[in-house]
Order: C-alpha cells, then sequence, then structure tokens
C-alpha cells in the first residue's frame, strides 16, 4: 500500500503502474483483467463486471483486496465482457450495466472498445470513477461522445479529506475536479458523488460551492456517500485513527461518531 510519504503518492505514476499489471495487448484488443460478473440491486438493477485495480488506495474501499491486488482474477477481451453484461442484463431484464471494484479508466483503450462492443444493445452502460485520469481533456472528450452516463466518485470534500483518506498526494483531490469539470464541458451525460462520512456539514456545503463553479447542475443531482462498515473497512479506519461523523453498518443501520 503506498503510503509511505508525507505528501502522498501520485496516483497518475501509480495508474501507469497499475496498468502494466491489469492490462495487456492482445489480437483481441487489449485485455483487462476481471474478478466476476453479477446482478446488483443499484441504480435499480445493473448487471456489473468487477474489475482489479485501481490508482487510489481508499481506507473505505469495499473492494480494497481486488481494487490493490493488480494480479488478481484473469484476462478477458472488450468482446468477451460486453457479452457477458449483455447476457447477464438479459436474464435480470436490466437496462443498465457498468464496470466496478476497481478504476475502469485504467486501461483506456479497453473501456473504450467494451462501450463499443455493447452499442447496439440498448443498454446504457454507468462509468463509476474516480476521474483523476480523465483530468486528460481528450479522454473526457472521447467518453462524452458515447452513450454512457458518469458517476463521478470524490473521495472526500477537499484535499485534506482526500489525502488522509486515500494516502495519495493532495493534488488527487483537484485532477478529480479537473476530470468532472472536463466531462461537464465536453457534454458529457454526469453527475458527482462523494464519501460524506468524515466531513461535517460545513464542509460539505463548500464542496458544494466549488461544484457549482463547474456547473449549478452537480449541486441538484449531488450524491452524496456514507461508508459502510464491513469489518475490513472498520479494521483499516481504525488502525489509521479514523472515525467517520456518520456511517452505515453492513445490515443499513446508521452509526454515528464511533467504530
Amino acid at each position: 500500500m503506498p503510503r509511505g510519504s508525507p505528501e502522498g503518492y501520485d496516483p497518475v505514476e501509480l495508474s501507469r503502474i497499475v496498468e502494466t499489471r491489469v492490462t495487456k495487448s492482445s489480437p483481441d484488443g487489449q485485455l483487462r483483467r476481471y474478478y466476476r460478473f453479477r446482478p446488483s440491486r443499484f441504480y435499480g438493477g445493473i448487471f456489473t463486471a468487477d474489475a482489479v485495480g485501481c490508482n487510489l488506495r481508499c481506507l473505505f474501499c469495499w473492494s480494497f483486496r481486488y481494487a490493490s491486488n493488480p494480479d488478481a482474477g484473469r484476462f478477458y477481451s472488450p468482446r468477451e465482457v460486453a457479452k457477458m453484461m449483455i447476457r447477464g442484463a438479459a436474464r435480470r431484464g436490466y437496462r443498465r450495466v457498468r464496470v466496478s471494484g476497481a478504476e475502469p479508466t485504467i486501461g483506456r483503450e479497453h473501456l473504450l472498445e467494451l462501450i463499443e462492443e455493447l452499442e447496439g444493445s440498448g443498454l446504457l452502460f454507468i462509468l463509476e470513477t474516480n476521474a483523476i485520469l480523465l483530468s486528460d481533456k481528450g479522454y473526457a472528450e472521447q467518453l462524452a461522445r458515447e452513450h454512457v452516463h458518469v458517476r463521478v466518485s470524490l473521495k472526500g470534500t477537499d484535499p485534506e479529506k482526500f489525502h488522509r483518506l486515500t494516502g495519495a498526494s493532495r493534488t488527487g483531490f483537484h485532477l478529480q475536479l479537473a476530470g468532472l469539470q472536463n466531462l461537464v464541458r465536453s457534454g458529457a451525460s454526469v453527475h458527482a458523488s462523494a464519501i460524506v462520512s468524515f466531513s461535517t456539514e460545513e464542509e460539505v456545503e463548500v464542496l458544494l460551492a466549488r461544484l457549482a463553479q463547474i456547473h449549478p447542475s452537480l449541486v441538484r443531482d449531488f450524491e452524496p456517500e456514507l461508508v459502510v462498515l464491513y469489518p475490513s473497512v472498520r479494521e483499516r479506519l481504525r488502525k489509521a485513527g479514523i472515525t467517520p461523523e456518520i456511517a452505515l453498518m453492513p445490515d443499513g443501520s446508521l452509526l454515528r461518531g464511533k467504530i
């Protein structure tokens, strides 16, 4: 876990390192590692491909084991993933699909080819991302041209919270906002969410003011996220000495001010 430096690791550089482990070239396009395919209740029902490897090391991540292990799972081509998504969604009557469990923008070629393979299926691809790599304007513009809705998950409400929760450099928080801004300016279908469990109401209001400067719709459609205290998440937070202001237990009950 790259948390050695007081300033934190560079998430863009970590993206490059992780990409060498979770992708590889093939005649069938860029392959990407996944560890499972499953139906999920979110968004009113969505078929999910859980990938491997992330450019952040969030203490609250439910999928930390796979997000931080770039050698888990096995390689699939974009076409293979698309076929499993289409079949899985059809069995359940779902109209939405997504990649979760990792950072799907790692492996740009794979992601764009996967979206192309889904074209004509009638399914909406929901891209859940921390948007750090979308600080590359060209990448954001490519996604804006596709039949995709982007959910940008901000890891905390300010640079300091971002650093403490992810271990990454504080500049990573600004890269997230830059990626979000690029998506909005490119005309993408997008909304923002943020983990608010570790922030006061005043800190959330400051974040909303920053989002309003990008576009008012980001405030209107803002999605607050609460950390779910799965046993592994609770243990990581406890070791880091971090207590959420408010959290969810795995059974859905609320917990305030303790872990």
